[in-house]
């Protein structure tokens, strides 16, 4: 699985000028998903992201997780982030998952991440054209990569 965060001051999803999740101050995910991927990846990334501390405390320094700044997380399906690019120009997405298991997967984050980690999570909506809108405050980025 691969994960870019994204700490935002904002963010927001869309499909067919429909709002489907916004939030303030928190993450937003950018989820891709592997065939590999099972329910031991699920457990190993929602526990890296909900401890995951990159928001500032009282000296500036990023040592808070989301739980402790009560932020919410956005979390995107993008299968994009398994793009082959090394021949050619048009990207292959042959390493991203079969879509049905792809969706059980992102859903079973999203999930592990409310009950486990009692986070707030808003979702877009798998397999669907989405316009995504954010802030990203920082700009502070991670990229997780379950593999690495």
């Amino acid at each position: 699985m691969r994960v870019i965060i994204q700490r935002v001051s904002q963010a927001s999803v869309s499909v067919d000028d429909q709002t489907l999740g916004a939030i303030q101050e928190g993450f937003m995910l950018l989820v891709g998903v592997h065939d590999d991927d099972n329910e031991e990846t699920v457990d190993y990334m929602a526990r890296k992201i909900a401890k995951m501390r990159i928001f500032a405390d009282e000296e500036g320094k990023l040592n808070l997780d989301i739980k402790q700044v009560g932020g919410k997380i956005l979390s995107i399906s993008q299968f994009t982030l398994y793009a082959r690019t090394r021949k050619g120009n048009r990207p292959s997405f042959v390493d991203a998952a079969q879509p049905d298991h792809g969706e059980k997967i992102y859903l079973a984050l999203n999930q592990k991440l409310r009950e486990a980690y009692d986070l707030d999570v808003e979702e877009g909506q798998f397999g669907a054209d989405m316009q995504v809108s954010l802030t990203n405050d920082g700009p502070v980025t991670i990229i997780l990569d379950s593999e690495e």
